[in-house]
């Protein structure tokens, strides 16, 4: 009885024990989410943000989990917050998603603002922090600084001079006068690609008529297209953000800037389908920041994966430079599994296949990315990139 009764506990021991290691095996790896839901960048974080969160996610999931260097999978819970478009709001829960959340992982956050104020927390907790949606010049000063701080979408003075150098070749042949008119949002990514960018356009022979600045949060941007109007501009650039990318089209087409310029630009947004969806053909030859090959094998097979997913498209620029930061960091982890320095050296030193394609880190940033794209037939063509990416388009008239 003595041994039949030994023989069923350890039995149920090891069964207990099988259970609970098979149940720590499924253990899901818990990733932090932070960006605006609320607040004036809620618009571009629900195109190029969240949904390819959603989008990685639910496929590693059906797929059975992220794979491990073991061979083994663990599902991913997504913790999600709202930073409400505030930098002081981004660092607390980033905190929050480390500290308390426990976090494996934290997917950085969405805008330049919020990036680099959030850089330091990254560092100082050790996580690995692919950015995607930042651009700014002091990428080589923040990847000195900081040992896992990568970038992915570029830096500024290459973005502006993608435009820059567009506008100066169409002035060479004719196609373009000289008279700039130059507006941004007054945050980091405006005040900083407007600042390199007049720059760029008065080296190469362009006299800026207008130039202004407006808050994140205008609600009236007539004044400013009536000012530019009234200084006869023969281009309109703007480095705006969502909100203002569209409130300054609407603007032009109803006051007809856009036909008084020969060449009209925004950024953010600009590469949105909503856009298009938006202000239809009219915005045909309209340039805009960034671009993609949109003929490209690997984005149409993503494009349809995210609107199977998401039940929405993606944007011609920086969703699918999003999703491709998220397959970096899957490509790491079944590598050297979650251990955060393990992964900051892998990403540092070795190479990966994505969406936007072969991705090879150079001092923590990705050097070759679209720099301007222009609206043809109701698809975003990429039309200048830093190295020369496939499938540049020609500019349409």
């Amino acid at each position: 009885m003595r041994l039949q009764w030994m023989s069923k506990t350890l039995g149920i021991a090891a069964l207990a024990g099988s259970l609970a290691l098979s149940a720590q095996a499924e253990d899901p790896i818990r990733i932090g989410a932070v960006a605006p839901k609320t607040g004036p960048l809620a618009g571009g974080a629900a195109v190029t943000y969240w949904p390819n969160v959603q989008l990685w996610s639910t496929q590693v999931n059906d797929a059975g989990g992220l794979l491990l260097p073991d061979g083994s999978r663990r599902p991913v819970e997504i913790i999600e917050y709202d930073d409400r478009t505030d930098p002081s709001e981004t660092i607390r829960a980033v905190q929050r998603l480390a500290n308390n959340d426990k976090a494996d992982l934290i997917i950085p956050p969405y805008g330049t603002g919020m990036a680099l104020a959030a850089a330091p927390i990254f560092d100082r907790l050790g996580y690995p922090m692919l950015n995607v949606t930042a651009i700014t010049d002091q990428t080589d000063a923040l990847t000195d600084r900081y040992d896992g701080v990568f970038f992915t979408l570029g830096a500024t003075t290459p973005i502006a001079q993608g435009i820059a150098k567009l506008a100066a070749d169409m002035k060479a042949d004719g196609k373009l006068g000289n008279r700039l008119a130059l507006v941004n949002v007054a945050d980091a990514f405006g005040i900083e690609l407007a600042k390199a960018a007049k720059t760029v356009f008065e080296d190469e022979g362009f006299n800026i008529v207008y130039e202004t600045s407006y808050p994140p949060t205008i609600q009236d941007v007539s004044p400013i297209i009536n000012s530019a109007m009234d200084a006869e501009p023969d281009l309109f650039v703007a480095f705006s953000y969502p909100p203002d990318t569209f409130a300054l089209t609407e603007q032009a087409q109803v006051a007809g800037l856009d036909d008084q310029v020969d060449l009209f630009y925004t950024a953010v947004a600009n590469a949105f389908p909503a856009y298009r969806n938006r202000f239809g053909d009219s915005i045909n030859g309209v340039y805009g920041v960034g671009g993609v090959n949109p003929e490209n094998p690997a984005f149409v097979a993503y494009r349809q994966a995210h609107m199977d997913v998401t039940g929405q498209e993606p944007d011609y620029w920086a969703s699918a430079v999003m999703y491709s930061s998220l397959q970096v960091m899957q490509q790491a982890i079944a590598a050297v599994g979650l251990d955060h320095d393990a992964i900051i050296d892998y990403v540092k030193n070795n190479e990966f296949d994505t969406v936007m394609g072969h991705w090879d880190f150079v001092d923590q940033q990705i050097d070759n990315y679209w720099t301007v794209g222009q609206w043809q037939g109701g698809q975003f063509y990429g039309l200048g990139s830093t190295q020369g990416m496939d499938g540049e388009a020609e500019p349409i008239d």
